[in-house]
């Protein structure tokens, strides 16, 4: 194998840093954000079935979706920008009450084929794409780092959407004016929401940036971008131990994964595993060197890939990896999604 070409710096962390220092308030913001109207019931209910920490934007989103569709604030955005609000909002509608399924499992609804553990669908767009947008954490205690988007049907790209609701949103619409240019009632529309989308983010103290201050200082923390470009943030002591690179690059990994996805016969599918099961030795050798990033990378990596011959060593790796990161539910959260991994039946609220 050849020596992965470095993508990016080694980087330095705080030896304190439990889960690579990753954002828990954003300290850009020059006042507190205020509390949103939703209550305290609430909230807790959203936390007890999820298992994972808000952020107060979701819940001033809600609000400003009920105030834009009192009768229907989750198909608010789906006329003019064609956004359906799901997942915790889902919930916030007293939507789970009324389930078809008796115990539907919060972490795969609305879980995309290509979303990784760290991502939670809150909007979903275009169903032709599969186009959606959520919040992408660095860790299952911490807040959201940024808003994610994916097209599904695409790929598993994700891109950067702001670190809130309010900029992922005027961003999409920014981006759909731009594409097209819409006369008349539509045009009307589209201008009224970005005036109301602008004046509620600056009333409340959310910035409308693509790439905001905590998103920059995040980005210095990356250790690899890996497949879906995002990257992924380990702790790294001022020893370098955390993270080593795989013993290949991007475009060798990926021409790895398509030989064997693509393989004529399965003793042609086991020659081309070779590789694979080569970096799954040095794998377990940073493991034992606390270097755990490596096999988190390589997880990620094949499941970005997302042929089902991975998943077995997929279930090898990312769940060691993030049980050995402390973030045990994010290996919870993976298994669950291998046991059904689907483009299709992602309402789990309407599965049968």
């Amino acid at each position: 194998m050849t020596g992965r070409a470095k993508r990016k710096s080694k980087v330095i962390q705080d030896s304190d840093s439990v889960n690579g220092d990753v954002k828990k308030a954003r300290p850009e913001e020059s006042k507190p954000v205020p509390l949103s109207r939703v209550n305290k019931e609430q909230r807790d209910e959203l936390v007890q079935l999820y298992r994972l920490p808000m952020p107060e934007d979701l819940y001033h989103f809600w609000d400003f979706c009920e105030e834009l569709c009192p009768d229907n604030p989750c198909g608010a955005l789906k006329d003019t920008l064609g956004l359906q609000l799901v997942g915790p909002f889902d919930l916030l509608a007293g939507a789970h009450k009324n389930a078809k399924t008796p115990q539907p499992n919060f972490h795969l609804h609305w879980r995309f084929f290509y979303d990784p553990p760290e991502f939670q669908t809150v909007l979903t767009g275009s169903e032709a794409s599969q186009h959606h947008m959520g919040y992408y954490r660095d860790t299952p205690d911490s807040l959201p780092s940024f808003v994610g988007e994916n097209e599904a049907k695409k790929g598993y790209s994700i891109t950067q959407m702001g670190d809130n609701l309010f900029a992922a949103v005027y961003l999409y619409l920014l981006r759909k004016k731009k594409e097209r240019s819409s006369k008349g009632a539509e045009g009307e529309a589209w201008k009224s929401l970005e005036v109301k989308l602008r004046e509620k983010a600056e009333s409340l103290g959310f910035s409308l940036e693509q790439k905001t201050k905590s998103m920059k200082q995040r980005e210095k923390k990356v250790v690899t971008k890996t497949f879906h470009g995002s990257g992924i943030v380990v702790p790294v002591d001022k020893n370098d131990v955390g993270y080593r690179e795989l013993p290949e690059t991007d475009a060798g990994l990926k021409k790895i994964c398509k030989a064997i996805a693509e393989a004529r016969s399965d003793e042609e599918r086991v020659k081309a595993f070779g590789p694979i099961q080569e970096m799954i030795t040095f794998v377990q050798f940073a493991n034992d060197e606390c270097d755990y990033g490596m096999g988190y990378e390589l997880g990620i990596d094949l499941f970005c890939y997302g042929s089902h011959y991975f998943h077995k060593v997929i279930k090898q790796l990312l769940p060691m990896a993030y049980s050995l990161l402390k973030r045990s539910l994010f290996g919870e959260i993976l298994e669950a999604h291998l046991s059904c991994r689907s483009h299709d039946n992602l309402d789990q609220l309407c599965a049968q």
